[in-house]
């Protein structure tokens, strides 16, 4: 782990996320701890090497640290707790799901590996062991390297998504990408309202798009994210709003339009039911923590 964290020092030597020399991955990097505040995460791996971090939905918790890892079949907004200093700052590598690379591990594994015992989950926090942490370190040491990246990254990525398949929590993983049930409607719908926010949406027509009634889709939406249509289609809509405005320097106006709120009253009154603050405050508090840097 000390390896990863002096790679992680330098491939992340401000806070913020940086990115990486492949586009699927990212690091996260905080100096300070942080209180819950909402975010909206799409379907990722994320391990952290130093600090750690909590994530909320609804009664659960999700502890995200040296020992455990998080991972996301679906886009989900949640909260998050923070664990950070100047003198050991939160260091941590995010990498995106490629659901193609994906579902083709998972056929390569068999019929046998592929059964689904596990129930699928949206979220999962799980031990990181001792495979996936040495695939892990080789993943840190080829994005430090612009050849090794470009050849290597991408074969080195397809291995930890393979570490995560056959882990402790791999059937639920592996259940969730199946494309079975009423889960794999809605992690379409989820992916969707994900892609065009800022478009209008009606559920009665989204219902009808994961083929299910109206009262069945309310029930198994609430049953993946824990939150209702229009609630995360409000929740997506403000955290894409707020990065908008910190990475972008969009005024608040500008973003509220652009994630598709016709009121510019509306959006500040549910941006600051959401976050607890303005939009402006929200920006300058978060800057530095949602800044989103070129790789080194």
């Amino acid at each position: 782990m000390n390896e990863m964290i002096a790679l992680l020092e330098k491939l992340a030597p401000q806070e913020g996320y940086t990115r990486s020399l492949l586009d699927c991955v990212r690091f996260m990097r905080s100096d300070r701890p942080l209180g819950r505040t909402p975010v909206v995460y799409e379907p990722c791996i994320v391990i952290v090497c130093q600090g750690a971090k909590r994530g909320y939905l609804a009664d659960k918790v999700y502890h995200y640290n040296p020992q455990h890892y998080l991972v996301l079949s679906v886009p989900l907004p949640f909260s998050t707790e923070t664990e950070g200093s100047p003198q050991a700052p939160l260091l941590g590598v995010a990498v995106s799901l490629d659901m193609t690379v994906l579902s083709e591990l998972v056929m390569s594994l068999g019929h046998a590996q592929a059964s689904y015992h596990e129930a699928p989950e949206g979220i999962i926090s799980t031990p990181l062991d001792e495979s996936l942490t040495d695939t892990t370190l080789r993943l840190l040491r080829v994005l430090s390297s612009p050849q090794e990246a470009r050849i290597l990254g991408p074969q080195v990525v397809r291995e930890l998504y393979y570490r995560v398949l056959v882990g402790e929590r791999g059937g639920a993983i592996k259940a969730a990408l199946a494309s079975q049930g009423h889960f794999a409607s809605i992690s379409q719908v989820l992916l969707r309202i994900h892609d065009d926010y800022s478009q209008p949406f009606n559920i009665s027509e989204l219902a009808s798009e994961a083929g299910l009634s109206v009262p069945v889709f309310h029930r198994q939406f609430r049953a993946v994210t824990r939150t209702t249509p229009l609630q995360y289609i409000k929740s997506v809509r403000l955290n894409q709003a707020r990065l908008l405005m910190i990475r972008d320097d969009l005024s608040a106006a500008s973003a509220a339009f652009k994630v598709g709120y016709e009121s510019p009253s509306q959006f500040n009154r549910e941006f600051r039911r959401l976050f607890g603050r303005s939009p402006g405050e929200e920006a300058r508090e978060m800057k530095a923590s949602l800044a989103l840097l070129p790789a080194v």
